[in-house]
């Protein structure tokens, strides 16, 4: 391969690789849950079920190991592309169609979704695989300086891939609903969108993946000999994460930091989506894509990027303080919004954007405090071990967000159910001020710092 080559050949594959890993991330995560929503699915059935579908990410460290050794990255990634593409095609084609009074009524049955809820699980399962496959190829493909120079630009199709997920694609399934009135044939348009894109994308991998010589299998002939290594050295990672010092507070840390934006997620698209005689904006599907999925991500991106370079300067422990309280205060702009029932949109747009930029600027800390935790040993398997809790911060939350809002509902009725469900959120906040008190007791006033 001449120099030239070599110079061209990551800005080839880099940007459709990592707009592939978002997308059935974001379908899996986010568009299910609008669309459950859409088809009439109860809050309650669609937060408990959509936030199960998060479980592979949780518990992706248990194979990781395994993506490691069995067959190349390469073969991993197309592989699970290949599988992910037939899984959006087959949704397409099984998407169930239920009546326009049952819609109406928010009373499907989610057991009427029993087959997309088989395909989405597969392919959130292959999703996780790929992420593991993905990012150790791109480690493998591209020299230190190289990994360097394109991190920004993984992280932009990365981010572009969510835009695309919950913006254009909600847009799309809005769009197609006012033309045509049928909620359902709004989606299986969506998703057949969604798998004619991402069968191109892993075809077109086929051929512009390159075969990093550092890319080989690494299972030898002495097969069990090698597994029993590898659960071996398994079995010492997790060994020595937990006889980390300080390992209990890190995980209630990790658990609990967040747990007013795990509430808040899983119900801001049914909030925006529900009529105001239900408590909600009465938003059309179109305008959701354009609030919550395009000015929504793209606020939480700047924050994301304004949180790096602050706590950069400031340290992790100079951080923690601000960026709670980023992450907290602005969940109030949506106890707003369900208390004036705001129907201007750029009121609404800006209420969002609020509320995504704290979010981005304080999961920044949140990021920075599981990197100094891993610090060690096994700094990169007990980094992975943190990402399982930092998703099962997320799962478990949303698992119960649903039925918190429906028994709201009952208390209270449905106009005040989303509004005393987010005053609910600002009172986890206290869960938030309380562990980060701890945390930062414990952080070196160092760590982060640039040139410190």
């Amino acid at each position: 391969m001449s120099a030239k080559q070599r110079n061209l050949a990551p800005w080839a594959w880099i940007p459709t690789l990592y707009f592939a890993e978002g997308i059935p991330y974001f379908i899996v995560n986010n568009i299910s849950v609008t669309m459950f929503t859409k088809m009439g699915v109860p809050n309650g059935e669609m937060a408990l079920f959509t936030s199960l579908l998060y479980l592979p990410w949780t518990i992706k460290p248990l194979w990781s190991p395994f993506v490691d050794i069995i067959r190349t990255k390469r073969w991993w990634i197309l592989a699970m592309q290949l599988l992910m593409s037939a899984a959006f095609i087959l949704l397409t084609l099984s998407i169930p169609h239920p009546g326009a009074s049952t819609i109406a009524a928010t009373s499907t049955p989610i057991s009427m979704f029993t087959f997309t809820l088989i395909l989405f699980i597969i392919t959130a399962f292959a999703s996780a695989t790929h992420d593991i496959a993905a990012d150790g190829f791109y480690m493998l493909a591209l020299k230190p300086d190289e990994q360097s120079f394109f991190v920004g630009i993984r992280s932009t199709f990365y981010r572009l891939s969510s835009i695309f997920g919950q913006g254009v694609l909600v847009y799309i399934a809005g769009v197609w609903e006012h033309r045509t009135g049928n909620i359902p044939m709004s989606w299986i348009v969506t998703m057949g969108i969604t798998a004619v894109i991402f069968s191109a994308v892993s075809l077109y991998h086929i051929f512009m993946l390159p075969k990093p010589t550092a890319d080989a299998q690494r299972l030898s002939a002495d097969v069990k000999d090698k597994a029993g290594e590898i659960i071996s050295e398994f079995g010492r990672t997790f060994a020595t994460y937990f006889r980390k010092s300080g390992v209990w507070l890190a995980i209630v840390f990790m658990l609990l930091y967040r747990l007013p934006e795990a509430f808040l997620l899983k119900m801001v698209n049914p909030f925006l989506l529900a009529t105001p005689e239900n408590g909600g904006l009465g938003l059309a599907t179109e305008d959701v894509g354009i609030v919550y999925g395009t000015i929504g991500v793209l606020f939480l991106t700047i924050g994301g990027i304004i949180g790096g370079i602050a706590a950069s300067k400031w340290g992790l422990k100079k951080s923690l303080w601000p960026m709670a309280a980023c992450m907290t205060l602005p969940c109030a702009t949506f106890v707003y919004l369900s208390m004036s029932h705001a129907s201007n949109l750029v009121v609404i747009s800006t209420c969002v954007a609020i509320e995504q930029f704290g979010y981005g600027f304080g999961f920044t800390a949140y990021m920075l405090y599981m990197m100094y935790f891993s610090e060690g040993e096994f700094t990169t398997a007990h980094y992975a071990i943190c990402t399982a809790f930092m998703a099962l911060s997320m799962m478990i939350p949303g698992m119960f967000a649903g039925y918190i809002q429906e028994m709201f509902a009952g208390l209270f009725g449905n106009v005040a159910s989303y509004e005393w469900f987010f005053w609910m959120v600002m009172v986890c906040c206290i869960a938030t001020v309380i562990v980060t008190f701890f945390a930062q007791r414990q952080v070196d006033e160092h760590y982060g710092r640039k040139n410190a």
